[in-house]
């Protein structure tokens, strides 16, 4: 039986085993004050008000007390009041009792309990005039945290400790004078905190709180619209405006947390310049427009274009922050409407390489396990992703992990917070690394400490693989990578027999040179040592955006359709439900329409949500004469990004993503619904609208005769066999992965578990370290890194709108110790930084993250514009640009 019986102020009552005395009580609607309980955290005991009397034990905290079938408690008795009064006093005496100012006002845990206990004026006053008044801390843009308010419960350091596995603060000083406080007293912007926002939502007096204050009428579930994590989020909405956003604890990828990004980071929903109508430019300067001679404009451009350079001289760019049902409409119209197959999306420059190498090698191109096989997993092996900066509820997963017995190993060229919990950090130099895993996969077959059974039923020609390996020994490829040999074995031996072993990888795997090889690489040693297709495992991309995988997968990709089916193996399907041909010519990717534009071969790009030239590298010499050489550029986006100031010719303005209803999917594979909490401005469509619009324009409304976005996804699931049973009324009771063929079908939490989509079989890849070309020389003596910062994402659209820039509020350029003082540079100095292909500005940051001769920086911020000096490599698989190796000098100013 999984209940038991008890008794409580003679009332006989039911709870669940392993059920603290306070949880069944509170089950029951018995109310029980307490001040340091919260049900995410482990019980402590320290504020005594949850005193209750057990026959047989006495008095006894109710919330550290395992419930026994059997026990006769009672909740209220003369002894019970004196101790609880007696706590609350003492609790209170910490806490400055302006009720009526109080943020908290009617919902404070505090005022509860003191009118439930009752408490004696004269010793509240008694006590209050012996505790010291602190100063507020207000820096961070987002919460305060007023200790005069504080109860000393503890709740927020349980959570930063347990939920968080962080320890931003702790209790500091004795006595009256004790106080919640960062290390060395400091600010809480200045500490390592996060600004996760996890501790405010849960303090249960006003000692933090938020710095908007207004509560919300009615909430909305939904899901997140940053990176690829896909977490849950509710929406609190007054009005027609957002006023809050708390972790939805049902998703089951981010179990109710959230990180800074979104939690707080919904600002630019109502930012000032957000743009609420077309407009067409006009002898240089844009002008506001109708819906009717903005779509007219663009379709007899289309048709004029079409008929002088052909179909194929037109490109369209899907966006990841696009709905799946919107993203499925663009390749559509692509397709049928254009009649070209040049569509594309930013999977291009991120993670198209995981996409080849893992459909290559395993037959999906997608991550084949699920954020759950992170607390299964024995050893966590994470590579090229700084995950606590970048998906941060992920990130904080990863550390929980470690922190509960898990192995950690990190491969990152920098210093990032996770290696302070690392086991073994490997910090190899960026470009390096297929040799590095082709290393592992040395010492595994070496000390022979492969899954000889999994090899012998799953892998083919093994033996080759096994004789190609003897060229990477560790002590080889450390003179290749900069890392110690045993350091190489010792990560190795690690990861092959301290199973199962996870790898998470991000994009300083993917925007290499060989970044296709090196997700291959990776793949090699999960296959070696059978760490694929069980719990705990796998081999799994962190995407970047929040709906990159899906945006790809929808068919915003040149050679493949929806369900990332090839073109050939899905055209009669498509056909028949689309009721139209669809081309025959290869489609270009975006980075071969941009060198086709150069070559004046494509005279029209169509770009939705999507800032290609503040992203794409080598933007004056690639991205900016391309867009030069076009007759049309249309913008579909909230606001003016820097290519529609630069190049556009017509702007589109479209619905957030808390505006629309639709669906995301996340980097484990996951469909989710979100939903539109608040309506759009005046006069502002949603992307599906818009392409539903501009196709009865140009003659084929018949093809997108939809009326809600679910009706689109129903025709989703009828060209895509893996997501059938996705249906929208399963979606409203959660999130499902896919394959999910059916609708009594659970969905796929682990890929690969008896067979891969091709067969039972698969081979080990055979790749060769191929250097990239890009070094650095006398000329340009370091090798600069990029990628993105905690409080910002990428090119900065939405966050620089936000408070978040007042948090940090640059592109800053990272340096390390030795090299600052050998160049006479410290903290805050302004630096040019040179390479081949361009040069920007920078203020420094001297940091022990990065090594001599290496340097960092993020890319947000048309101000640096640090793609205009990133070099023009490519991966040859995807054609993914090399952002994370470019030579560069540095000059002084």
């Amino acid at each position: 039986m999984n209940t038991i019986k008890f008794k409580a102020d003679g009332v006989e009552l039911t709870a669940e085993k392993g059920q603290s005395v306070l949880e069944a009580l509170l089950a029951n609607r018995i109310y029980i004050p307490y001040m340091c309980h919260h049900p995410d955290l482990k019980p402590v005991g320290s504020c005594r008000l949850c005193v209750v009397e057990i026959e047989g034990t006495g008095l006894t905290v109710s919330c550290h007390t395992p419930l026994q079938d059997g026990m006769v408690v009672r909740t209220e008795t003369p002894e019970v009041a004196t101790v609880r009064k007696s706590a609350a006093e003492l609790l209170i005496a910490n806490h400055n009792a302006d009720c009526l100012s109080c943020y908290k006002d009617t919902e404070c845990a505090l005022q509860d309990v003191a009118r439930y206990v009752g408490i004696e004026k004269e010793n509240l006053e008694r006590l209050q005039n012996l505790k010291p008044s602190f100063p507020i801390d207000d820096s961070n843009p987002y919460f305060v945290r007023d200790p005069n308010k504080c109860v000393l419960c503890g709740i927020c350091i349980r959570t930063c400790d347990e939920i968080m596995g962080l320890g931003a603060i702790d209790f500091a000083f004795r006595g009256f004078a004790t106080v919640v406080s960062t290390f060395g007293d400091k600010p809480i912007v200045e500490s390592i905190c996060e600004s996760c926002g996890e501790c405010v939502v849960r303090c249960p007096t006003a000692a933090l709180y938020p710095t908007n204050g207004s509560k919300p009428q009615r909430k909305v579930k939904s899901v997140c619209p940053y990176c690829g994590t896909g977490c849950g989020i509710e929406i609190g909405v007054r009005g027609n405006k957002i006023v809050s956003i708390d972790g939805d604890a049902d998703a089951p990828a981010s179990k109710g947390l959230l990180c800074i990004k979104g939690r707080y980071s919904f600002g630019f929903n109502d930012a000032e310049d957000r743009v609420t109508s077309p407009m067409l430019r006009k002898n240089g300067d844009w002008e506001e427009c109708s819906w009717e001679d903005a779509l007219n404009h663009i379709a007899s451009e289309f048709k004029r274009i079409s008929d002088s350079y052909g179909a194929d001289s037109i490109g369209v760019l899907g966006s990841a922050r696009a709905t799946n049902e919107e993203n499925y409409l663009t390749q559509k119209f692509t397709r049928v409407v254009i009649g070209t197959n040049n569509v594309d999306c930013c999977a291009r420059v991120c993670h198209a390489p995981s996409a080849v190498g893992l459909k290559m090698m395993l037959g999906t191109g997608a991550a084949t396990n699920s954020f759950d096989d992170i607390e299964q997993a024995q050893t966590i092996l994470v590579t090229g992703s700084n995950t606590t900066e970048n998906h941060p509820v992920v990130g904080t997963r990863i550390r929980r992990a470690k922190l509960n017995g898990a192995n950690l190993i990190v491969i990152d060229p920098r210093k990032i917070p996770l290696t302070r919990l690392a086991d073994i950090h490997l910090q190899i130099h960026p470009g390096t690394n297929v040799p590095l895993f082709n290393s592992f996969a040395y010492v595994i077959i070496d000390e022979k400490l492969y899954d000889k059974e999994f090899i012998d039923e799953r892998i083919d020609d093994y033996e080759s693989f096994f004789n190609f390996i003897n060229d990477y020994s560790p002590e080889r490829v450390s003179k290749i990578c900069g890392v110690p040999a045993d350091l190489i074995r010792e990560a190795a031996r690690l990861y092959a027999s301290q199973k199962p072993s996870m790898c998470v990888h991000g994009l300083g795997m993917t925007e290499h040179w060989q970044g296709s090889e090196s997700v291959m690489s990776l793949i090699n040693i999960a296959l070696l040592t059978g760490n694929i297709g069980k719990p705990g495992t796998g081999v799994n991309p962190l995407r970047g955006q929040n709906n990159v995988q899906g945006s790809a997968h929808m068919g915003c990709e040149p050679g493949n359709l929806t369900g990332f089916i090839p073109i050939e193996n899905g055209r009669s399907r498509f056909e028949e439900v689309w009721k139209s041909p669809i081309p025959k010519n290869k489609g270009r990717n975006l980075m071969h329409m941009l060198d086709a534009a150069i070559e004046d071969k494509l005279k029209a790009m169509w770009l939705i949500g999507y800032d290609v030239y503040l992203t794409n590298p080598h933007a004056d010499s690639t991205s900016r004469k391309a867009f030069e050489n076009m007759d049309m550029v249309i913008v579909q986006d909230m606001f003016l990004t820097e290519t529609a100031k630069a190049f556009g010719t017509v702007f589109l303005p479209v619905a957030s993503p808390y505006e629309k209803d639709g669906t995301f999917m996340n980097g484990e594979r996951r469909v989710s619904r979100i939903r539109r909490a608040v309506e759009p401005p005046e006069n502002v469509k949603t992307d599906w609208e818009i392409i539903c619009d501009l196709a009865k324009v140009m003659n084929k409304g018949e093809l997108f005769d939809f009326s809600s976005a679910e009706e689109i996804w129903d025709e989703v699931r009828e060209v895509w066999d893996a997501g059938r049973g996705i249906t929208y009324n399963r979606l409203d009771k959660g999130g499902v992965q896919w394959p999910c063929p059916g609708e009594t079908h659970p969905g796929t939490t682990v890929l690969h578990g008896e067979e891969f989509p091709h067969g039972k079989r698969t081979s080990f890849r055979e790749i060769p370290h191929t250097p990239t070309s890009e070094k650095a020389n006398s000329e340009y003596p370091f090798v600069l890194n990029t990628g993105r910062t905690l409080y910002h994402f990428n090119a900065g659209t939405m966050t620089f709108r936000t408070a978040n820039k007042l948090l940090y509020p640059e592109d800053y350029l990272y340096i390390s110790y030795e090299d600052a003082k050998r160049l006479g540079i410290v903290n805050g100095d302004r630096v040019r930084i040179r390479s081949a292909y361009g040069e920007t500005e920078q203020t420094v940051r001297v940091s022990d993250t990065v090594r001599p001769g290496e340097l960092y920086t993020t890319f947000h911020t048309p101000e640096v514009f640090i793609n205009k000096i990133t070099n023009p490599n490519r991966d040859r698989f995807a054609s993914t640009p090399e952002y994370k190796v470019t030579a560069v000098q540095l000059i002084t100013t």
